[in-house]
């Protein structure tokens, strides 16, 4: 699977990811962070399969962009393009790097507790593994 590292917090390595615009479906808002994260244009990847809603709280009563959490929907994406076409040095730049793992790699610890809960559920449902890392248990 390809995860990204954040621009801002060394270490903290995630899926891609973005929110929906007003008016926008999910698989619009699929292409445009696409582009706007990996500068990946619609034909250098293709979907196999969609699931959700996966939900998530922030926590400590605070909120973005006037939520307390978000709902997310998750994309299975196969790469058709060489992973040349892969380039996060874009406008509006949010990770600083990227890589590909095998998804039992995927380390928890890589992410906000109130992520955890949702991140070991895509990787079951998607790909039948459980997550590493810490694991909080009164999620």
């Amino acid at each position: 699977i390809l995860i990204c590292e954040r621009i801002d917090i060394s270490d903290a390595w995630q899926f891609p990811q973005g929110g929906l615009e007003p008016g926008e479906t999910h698989e619009q808002a699929l292409v445009r962070e696409m582009m706007e994260e990996l500068s990946l244009a619609a034909e250098d990847y293709e979907v196999l399969e969609k699931k959700g809603p996966y939900r998530y709280e922030i926590g400590g009563g605070r909120m973005k962009k006037g939520c307390h959490g978000q709902e997310q929907q998750y994309f299975l994406l196969r790469l058709l393009s060489p992973d040349a076409h892969i380039n996060v040095d874009t406008p509006g730049r949010e990770f600083r790097s990227w890589r590909w793992i095998e998804p039992a790699e995927f380390d928890l610890r890589w992410l906000p507790v109130m992520k955890h809960k949702v991140y070991r559920a895509v990787l079951r449902d998607f790909f039948g593994v459980n997550a590493g890392g810490a694991v909080q248990t009164n999620e």
